[in-house]
């Protein structure tokens, strides 16, 4: 059975009390504030807790306390009495919330993924791909153009008609929400994570943390990353891959944002079991079943890319790779830039063939300044031109290029 520790209205705790002893769970603390619940999680005579159920209310709840439960891996459920607290607990990421007059059999089915006594859920198996397809979009360190390149994936994706969540995972600071026009004040990715990680995801838990990109071809749906790097403890890797998984059985595709660094800092660490920062990272390549790999078109971002384009490999053994050079201009190359680059990646990666995008830095930016896709914003832009090449040639199989309606001009003038 669980072990709790209560911050509850003293209402609801008179009222849950007794059920909760009778079905043989354990109370390990009974609290009045946020920071005492904290105090309590380091507790040695607290024991292990799994579970903190709480009133949504200020006192009660807060994002320290929501850090410190992802932290130690437990659960966080909050009682919400009206529409003013669920929203308290909506801003600062905690969705799971019930009605604070929820019955106590709606509550225990909650505690799940704190009972000791239930097996750990098994690991992914990487060999068997069921579901739909998973695109992780990498890129090294310098802002090679990762989001803008995943953000315009999912969009023509999309546009096809293919049903698509474009999921955030950079564990260094998410960018998709702005990048969208989105508000990110509660990360729908670290919130299906948490979900996920007690094995409570499913489609309609994916639909209600999940925003949705209105576009005329095709909406996509966005899970939005932490927009501040300190959280990044709650993108275990547990928790992504399962996240993961639950996405490839709702939608037909998933492409995944993840952050840059992909060193395993197990071996610097001496605590085994503690958070990894390039788990979601590590966890996502693990799952693909392609990687767009993204890299910098001079010099510097050049030698960066050939450098960790080398281990993806060993990161994603199942997933086909395909290569995409940004920012590509004669002013950081020299003459004959497209050419310098292939010329480049074939010498010193044995990469044969790569997806170049022209340095369009107007259709870029009016993409971002209007919070939109450039799809949206920029419908004719070379940039866009060739993402969409690389979605109907090498990631959605059989889409190829719409046949274009041979049509038949009638001359004009006298008659033969």
């Amino acid at each position: 059975m669980a072990t709790l520790a209560l911050a509850l209205d003293a209402r609801t705790e008179d009222r849950l009390l007794a059920d909760i002893l009778e079905h043989g769970h354990r109370i390990a603390a009974r609290l009045g504030t946020a920071r005492e619940v904290v105090a309590a999680l380091d507790a040695p005579a607290t024991g292990s807790i799994d579970v903190v159920l709480v009133s949504a209310t200020a006192q009660t709840l807060g994002a320290e306390l929501l850090a410190a439960c992802d932290r130690r891996g437990i659960r966080l459920i909050a009682l919400a009495s009206d529409a003013a607290e669920r929203a308290h607990a909506a801003r600062i990421g905690l969705h799971e919330v019930l009605a604070a007059d929820a019955p106590w059999a709606e509550i225990e089915a909650q505690l799940g993924a704190g009972d000791p006594s239930l097996p750990e859920p098994r690991p992914a198996q990487p060999a068997v791909r069921r579901g739909g397809t998973v695109i992780v979009v990498w890129g090294p360190a310098g802002a090679p153009g990762r989001t803008t390149v995943a953000v315009n994936i999912a969009a023509e994706i999309a546009a096809l008609g293919r049903s698509v969540v474009l999921a955030d995972a950079d564990s260094y600071g998410g960018s998709v929400a702005p990048v969208l026009g989105l508000l990110d004040e509660s990360p729908g990715f670290a919130a299906a994570c948490r979900l996920g990680g007690g094995g409570g995801l499913n489609r309609a838990e994916l639909e209600r943390v999940a925003e949705r990109y209105p576009a005329p071809p095709g909406a996509l749906w966005v899970l939005t990353g932490i927009g501040r790097a300190e959280r990044w403890p709650e993108l275990g890797a547990e928790k992504v891959a399962a996240t993961i998984e639950a996405c490839r059985d709702w939608l037909e595709y998933t492409v995944v944002d993840i952050g840059f660094c992909l060193e395993r800092d197990e071996e610097i660490a001496s605590d085994l079991f503690a958070p990894r920062r390039n788990a979601a990272a590590v966890a996502a390549l693990a799952a693909a079943d392609h990687v767009v790999a993204v890299g910098l078109a001079d010099p510097v971002g050049m030698s960066r890319f050939l450098r960790g384009f080398a281990a993806l490999p060993e990161y994603a053994p199942m997933a086909s790779l395909s290569v995409v050079i940004n920012r590509v201009r004669a002013s950081a190359i020299g003459l004959d830039p497209h050419g310098q680059v292939r010329q480049t990646l074939r010498r010193f990666g044995g990469i044969e063939q790569a997806t170049l995008l022209p340095h369009e830095l107007n259709a870029l930016d009016t993409a971002v300044l209007e919070g939109r896709t450039l799809r949206d914003a920029a419908p004719r832009s070379a940039v866009l031109a060739g993402i969409r090449r690389l979605v109907t040639e090498e990631l959605v199989p059989g889409a190829g290029q719409p046949q274009r309606r041979r049509m038949r001009r009638r001359r004009c003038g006298t008659a033969r």
